[in-house]
């Protein structure tokens, strides 16, 4: 592939179908803003994603900035740090590796089979943490279905139902991402439980939709399925797009799963010139 010195390149990855569009920026800045985040977003005319994610550098460490396909942040994004810090460890040799997010500092392992672990830190279960608009009990918050509040560097509200395959999320998700305990938005989760430490998740993502699935949130109604006594804190979490294995230690919330480095592209001058 021929380089244009004003081309942009970028990567294309996925966790399980969460699919990601990634830009290192250790080397060249990109100039991202919120027009053009939304344009490499399009599916039909930029690439797609449900998160974008950019590299940057961090004293020692590298640093990831994640936004959502609506262009706004978020300060987690799990599937998308284990992608980078397979790459990462894929380029280095190493095993283990640490990165820096807005969340704070996460420390990455290489779980062999071709599994890449993330510690995703201690939960937030404080409602000010989280944040809610209000202070209350986040085990069962006072919203019809009693779900659950819980913070990953992100919100997120849990509903625990018999059957997650039987919620329309197109429309359950939106209700309640907006719901107004919810001051940035909130991340939606329907699960069920499977069998013992196993269970059945779909995600409604925060600015981005209904997606595949996704790492914080599996993370959080995993601490959410605990502490409601529902598992252990070792759990089995199927998604729409594969299983991720999650497990609540003492040092943090630690994701294993599966990566995918899908292809490696360029955005053209000409491409960006037209979406400043």
């Amino acid at each position: 592939m021929t380089q244009d010195a004003r081309a942009l390149p970028f990567m294309k990855m996925h966790g399980l179908g969460n699919d990601f569009v990634v830009i290192d920026s250790r080397q060249r800045e990109a100039a991202l803003t919120p027009a053009r985040i939304a344009a490499i977003a399009d599916r039909h005319r930029g690439v797609g994603f449900d998160q974008l994610a950019v590299i940057t550098q961090n004293a020692n460490q590298p640093h990831l900035t994640f936004y959502n396909s609506d262009g706004s942040t978020s300060a987690a994004c799990g599937n998308a740090t284990r992608c980078i810090a397979r790459h990462l460890m894929d380029q280095t040799g190493e095993t283990r590796l640490s990165l820096t997010t807005d969340r704070g500092t996460l420390e990455a392992v290489d779980a062999g089979n071709g599994l890449t672990s993330v510690n995703m830190g201690p939960p937030q279960l404080d409602w000010a943490e989280i944040p809610l608009a209000e202070e209350m009990d986040t085990l069962e918050l006072p919203i019809e279905g009693g779900p659950t509040a819980t913070g990953m560097g992100n919100p997120h509200c849990t509903f625990f139902v018999d059957d997650a395959e039987a919620i329309p999320l197109e429309q359950f998700g939106p209700r309640y991402e907006h719901h107004p305990l919810y001051p940035q938005r909130t991340n939606v989760q329907v699960a069920s439980l499977l069998g013992e430490n196993h269970l059945r998740m779909r995600v409604w993502e925060r600015g981005v939709g209904v997606t595949l699935a996704s790492g914080s949130s599996s993370c959080a109604t995993a601490v959410a399925a605990a502490r409601r006594g529902l598992t252990g804190r070792s759990v089995r979490i199927d998604l729409d797009g594969g299983t991720l294995q999650v497990d609540w230690r003492e040092d943090g919330v630690w994701m294993t799963g599966g990566t995918a480095h899908v292809f490696d592209g360029q955005f053209t001058a000409d491409w960006l010139d037209a979406n400043p």
